[in-house]
């Protein structure tokens, strides 16, 4: 069985590869090494002979150096070969399994475990500065491990998003996936990590990918991701008006097309931090940002989901520059909810905050249409929106 698996990969030529061919084999032969692996560890649990050596130089990931195994500890080489074994060691965790069912690849996933846990170490030590090929073979192998595609949503939006019997759905394989997120958070937050070249690397291909993720319905996994977005966005500064224009069209598909995605509570919060962070006066595209995304937000059903994040950003806004409460007024009067009595309590406890830091002047403009619709509450047969007006 194990003949019949290695024969399925291409024999090592004559002539050596070059570097990058080498790099880019380096996914594709990791598999190997862990079969291998498996191979000699039942051996030995057999009684038979086996091979001194862990695994055979013939099966190495093809982006290792002649020499250096990618299952040596990092304290058995010198500082001069420590990156060629991180190299190889990020190689084998290239290799993917399925984690539905957990007896299957048992020992190659331990293995693979322990090799992220020794990365993570090593990366956390900040012992050697990353050459360009770490940082190439590092993104290849998160984007490997990370990026994938979630199978439809089918639950009902009907009444919010707020049943407590739609219990969140937890993936099997986080065990996993948390080690490799939080070597990724070490490896963005590294003094080892060169910004200006690992931007040409951790691109915008990538960080696309990196924003599909928020649609996990994982909230340990959109947790994750916050965090290292929010790295991203503070150490590569030439990526940040395309980080913000990426969550503004998210935000756009959901309100305007398909009002379905799990992240927008993670996104509004990374976004909350990044609009503290503003010079006054606000740039115009901020203030449209304001206008075009964070108004009509208030719009979809489930607000109630992410509606303590979204009335920050909206305070956020308000406290940079107090005349902006006109703006966001009218806002809330456009999408003022008619018939969700529990939308048009969230909508007066929003307006109640505005109205503590509102500017007379801009007070004067809108107060005639505010209070019809303060009147209209008054009045209404919802007991909620009647009791919440002062």
């Amino acid at each position: 069985m194990l003949r019949q698996f290695l024969s399925k990969f291409p024999r090592k030529s004559g002539k050596s590869d070059s570097p990058e061919l080498a790099r880019s084999k380096s996914c594709m032969t990791a598999g190997s090494t862990l079969q291998t692996h498996r191979s000699n560890s039942l051996n030995s649990g057999s009684g038979r002979p086996c091979a001194t050596k862990r695994t055979s130089s013939a099966v190495l990931p093809a982006s290792v150096v002649a020499g250096i195994e990618p299952l040596l500890p990092f304290n058995d080489v010198p500082n001069s070969g420590k990156m060629n074994l991180f190299v190889s060691k990020v190689s084998l965790c290239c290799v993917t399994f399925d984690f539905t069912d957990p007896t299957k690849n048992s020992i190659e996933k331990d293995v693979k475990r322990q090799t992220l846990l020794e990365l993570l170490d090593f990366v956390a030590s900040g012992s050697v500065r990353f050459s360009e090929p770490a940082i190439l073979a590092m993104c290849r192998m998160c984007a490997v491990n990370l990026f994938r595609v979630f199978p439809p949503n089918y639950r009902s939006v009907s009444n919010g998003g707020e049943n407590d019997d739609d219990e969140p759905m937890f993936d099997p394989a986080w065990p996993h996936l948390q080690i490799v997120y939080d070597l990724l958070l070490k490896f963005i937050t590294s003094s080892c990590l060169d910004a200006k070249v690992a931007k040409k690397y951790i691109d915008h291909s990538f960080i696309l990918r990196l924003l599909d993720l928020f649609d996990s319905e994982d909230p340990r996994e959109r947790d994750c991701l916050k965090t290292i977005l929010h790295r991203v966005y503070g150490k590569f500064m030439v990526h940040r008006p395309f980080i913000r224009k990426a969550i503004s069209n998210i935000f756009y598909r959901f309100v305007f097309e398909t009002e379905r995605h799990n992240g927008i509570a993670e996104l509004l919060e990374i976004f909350g931090s990044i609009i503290s962070g503003f010079a006054f006066p606000l740039k115009e595209e901020h203030k449209i940002f304001l206008w075009r995304v964070l108004m009509p937000l208030h719009k979809p059903k489930t607000l109630g989901v992410y509606f303590q994040q979204l009335s920050y950003c909206v305070t956020q806004f308000i406290e940079k520059e107090p005349k902006l409460s006109g703006t966001v007024i009218r806002g809330l009067l456009k999408y003022w909810p008619i018939t969700n009595s529990q939308k048009e309590v969230m909508f007066l406890g929003e307006l109640e905050e505005i109205l503590e830091a509102v500017n007379m002047v801009e007070f004067q403009k809108i107060m005639v249409r505010l209070f019809l619709r303060i009147g209209c509450c008054i009045n209404s047969f919802h007991f909620q929106a009647f009791f919440r007006i002062p």
